[in-house]
């Protein structure tokens, strides 16, 4: 082949929509807008198969700068409307940008739901554990104590673990990242993108003017050498200098040892596609946030059948089955009558 037709097709600046990028200087969602525009390069999809839909916040300005098509839906609700679009036309890629805000708050419902079906799409939600559009009120998963305009005496409320609800609410694909390992993201995205169904990744983003350094725990030089916990799949979970330390799961419980006080063979061996979804859990409660040791990567990663796929053989099958459908004669059978 030439080198012409193997050249790539796409560079970042082909997913750049022209629009003027306004979120404040600094900010962690430039670096997540500039990963996402360098995947799909990478990726090399057409652009057209691409839509990109969010609610509100700073993060869900996100379709407005993307080459692809968007929507910028109302508060919440981008899952609701992401799944009609990947029902619709199930050859999309549909990408949901929400924040901590945006999709455990007002979109909570709709979040649950469109991971319990396994819609065809993937979630990213930006975790800034503030609400920064409206300038910094506490959010769904800022610490219980803290201060802000909202809560001047420290918020009384027990915070989400979005890792651990995306789990519960039985979502096939969960991941966790940060805005400064870039590296990172993007095996991230490119994890998701493969699964075929509902695929959720909690990306830590740091809001420079509310919550500065909120995630420094893991993003210092020195300090996330001690606290970044790298899931990889049919690896011992060790971490810390020289890999001294280690993940132990008893009895549904994960705590932190010394390898060398408990043997290596005490070490929880990670298993992202483990049927049941026991110790992914047990991995997301040894952190209640970016705090301390925090498992980063893939938690769970496994194959179960799509809504949408169900939905495409159902369709079929009934038009074999019975042929074109009358909606009229559906809405008018046993179960309606004339009031008078």
């Amino acid at each position: 082949m030439s080198e012409a037709t193997t050249a790539a097709r796409y560079t970042r600046a082909d997913f750049q929509s022209g629009q003027e990028v306004r979120w404040c200087p600094g900010c962690g969602d430039y670096t997540l807008l500039a990963s996402m525009q360098s995947f799909l390069a990478d990726l090399d999809l057409d652009r057209e198969k691409l839509v990109f839909v969010s609610g509100i916040g700073c993060s869900s300005r996100f379709p407005y700068y993307m080459n692809t098509y968007g929507l910028h839906g109302i508060h919440g609700r981008a899952p609701a409307i992401a799944t009609g679009i990947a029902l619709a036309n199930p050859e999309l890629s549909v990408w949901v940008i929400t924040g901590d805000g945006d999709g455990l708050s007002i979109g909570g419902n709709h979040l649950i739901h469109v991971l319990r079906r396994n819609i065809n799409v993937k979630i990213l939600l930006f975790n800034n554990q503030i609400y920064g559009l409206t300038k910094g009120q506490y959010s769904p998963t800022s610490e219980t104590g803290k201060r802000t305009k909202s809560s001047p005496r420290g918020s009384l409320a027990h915070p989400f673990n979005p890792v651990s609800l995306a789990i519960g609410a039985e979502a096939p694909f969960v991941a966790r990242t940060v805005d400064m390992d870039r590296e990172h993201t993007l095996k991230m995205l490119q994890r998701a993108y493969e699964h075929r169904g509902a695929a959720f990744i909690e990306i830590y983003q740091n809001c420079n003017v509310f919550n500065d350094k909120a995630f420094a725990e893991l993003t210092g030089r020195s300090e996330r050498v001690e606290n970044c916990i790298n899931l990889e799949h049919g690896k011992p979970v060790t971490f810390g200098k020289d890999h001294g330390r280690g993940v132990v799961i008893d009895d549904g419980t994960a705590r932190i040892e010394q390898i060398a006080e408990v043997g290596v063979e005490a070490i929880h061996v990670h298993d992202e596609h483990a049927a049941r979804p026991d110790a992914a859990f047990a991995l997301s409660r040894l952190s209640h946030g970016p705090y301390g040791p925090t498992p980063m990567g893939v938690f769970r990663d496994v194959e179960r059948p799509s809504f949408g796929d169900g939905l495409e053989e159902r369709v079929r099958s009934a038009r074999e089955e019975h042929g074109p459908g009358d909606l009229n004669e559906l809405v008018r059978q046993t179960g309606t009558w004339l009031v008078e």
